[in-house]
């Protein structure tokens, strides 16, 4: 299986290397008249040291498409390789466990246990694992998001912004092949959304992280080396190294 090398220094981006890819998925709901087709086709290629922002109107199946790439939902048709591993042929355990070590997930609203502080919710995917993290890795990860002197503090004691780090951090602190974002500047103020995707972007060219992210917002994407556009469950088009404002007028040119 593709991994990236666990070490406690950051790993390099090895370009060209297909991190995530999808063989002509489909993903139907429901049964006849009432079916609803989610996605009709989609192939793509996600490559290591990259992050991918996915964008389309509502209803376009960029929440499912991201939903199966990361196995959280199953496919009608088609496949989906999280490094050389075909996903959608995995039972539940051993996708659960594939899920558990190989993805990363950083959601719109956060998701961290209340009970537990900061540092707490960073190792607790590795704590479930039974595994330890690498204490330099770490440190590394904990500098970065600059919120050391808050590691002790429980959700409810910290800001959106330093939530959202927290769970930014839990999803990078395994080092996973990829981590999938649901809009993750979604809960957040103007200024806490730059700094999660600052991070987001650190993480990226520093760390070799891979990210695929689901956004609506063409200042999120303009953080992306590459957006992808849905409409109707099929890509319409893509574009490579956005700004944000090329993307808000392929966005209008799309009808988005």
């Amino acid at each position: 299986m593709t991994t990236i090398e666990e070490t406690g220094a950051p790993a390099p981006a090895q370009s060209g290397r297909t991190v995530v890819a999808a063989r002509d998925l489909t993903r139907r709901y429901g049964e006849g008249e009432t079916a609803v087709d989610a996605l009709r086709g989609v192939s793509l290629d996600v490559e290591a040291g990259h992050l991918v922002a996915v964008m389309g109107p509502s209803g376009s199946g960029k929440s499912t498409l991201m939903h199966c790439l990361a196995g959280l939902d199953s496919v009608t048709s088609g496949e989906v390789f999280i490094g050389d591993v075909d996903i959608t042929r995995l039972n539940d355990n051993h996708l659960t466990l594939l899920r558990r070590d190989k993805v990363g997930f950083v959601f719109q609203s956060f998701n961290l246990v209340p009970t537990l502080d900061a540092l707490e919710n960073i190792t607790l995917p590795m704590a479930i694992a039974g595994r330890k993290p690498d204490p330099d890795w770490l440190d590394h990860v904990i500098d970065t998001i600059g919120l050391r002197d808050r590691l002790g503090h429980r959700p409810s004691e910290l800001s959106g912004g330093q939530q959202q780090r927290v769970a930014a951090a839990r999803a990078l602190a395994s080092r996973p092949a990829i981590i999938f974002a649901d809009e993750p500047t979604g809960n957040l103020d103007s200024r806490s959304g730059r700094e999660i995707l600052s991070f987001m972007r650190k993480a990226v060219d520093d760390f070799g992280q891979t990210i695929v992210m689901v956004t609506h917002d063409p200042i999120a994407a303009g953080y992306a080396d590459r957006v992808i556009f849905l409409a109707d469950g099929s890509i319409v088009d893509e574009l490579a190294n956005p700004t944000a404002d090329t993307v808000l007028d392929k966005m209008k040119d799309l009808g988005a």
